[in-house]
């Protein structure tokens, strides 16, 4: 059973225990988790949530998520780059957000990293990509307590962001990208969506 956008797969399917029972975070683990994207756009919001994250609940970020996208401009890198002093003052001030100078200066640094790549004929989604070859990692975890923090691709592939004046980009949250990009797929063998991201389609990227 294949689940497309905007639908979910019925309540008694078998999912990764992590998303619980919550329509949001269910929604978000039957849609986005794990499926590839070389979209640079949705790469560097990811990469912005995920610096976000640290420290907090993944489903504290999705609730946020809207109005994250609205005060940072739809995570448009181009615009985040150009940001001062009185957008990070405006930010630290919006309770809509998660209200960490060192995050929001982080979101800045990473807009400004990302378009040096641009800027160098590179591109986010060929950096991190490489990472894996090109081609989603497949895991086959059975039990939650088999999935790692982060792995040695994840500390190289940190390594190299770090290098390229990205910030908050250690292993783990590194890691968490490649899984919630679809590097690598992390749902477990008995979760439906395993077998989905396991289509040719989506594995290059297509759906």
């Amino acid at each position: 059973m294949k689940v497309g956008a905007g639908k979910t797969a019925p309540a008694q399917t078998e999912r990764c225990p992590w998303c619980g029972s919550d329509p949001l975070y269910v929604a978000y683990h039957d849609r986005e988790w794990g499926v590839p994207c070389r979209d640079e756009s949705k790469l560097f919001e990811f990469l912005v949530l995920e610096g976000m994250q640290a420290g907090l609940s993944w489903l504290t970020i999705l609730k946020k998520r809207e109005h994250l996208r609205h005060v940072f401009d739809g995570f448009a890198a181009e615009k985040i780059a150009r940001y001062g002093a009185a957008d990070v003052a405006r930010l630290l001030a919006d309770p809509g957000i998660v209200r960490n100078r060192a995050k929001i200066e982080a979101a800045i640094a990473n807009a400004r990293a990302t378009l040096a790549l641009h800027e160098a004929g590179g591109s986010l989604a060929e950096l991190l990509w490489r990472a894996v070859d090109g081609r989603p990692h497949i895991n086959r975890w059975r039990t939650p307590e088999e999935v790692p923090v982060f792995t040695p691709a994840a500390e190289s592939l940190a390594q190299e962001l770090k290098r390229r004046g990205f910030r908050f980009v250690g292993p783990t949250i590194v890691y968490s990208l490649m899984q919630a990009t679809g590097l690598v797929n992390d749902h477990l063998v008995g979760c439906f969506r395993h077998a989905e991201l396991m289509d040719p389609n989506w594995t290059a990227g297509r759906r």
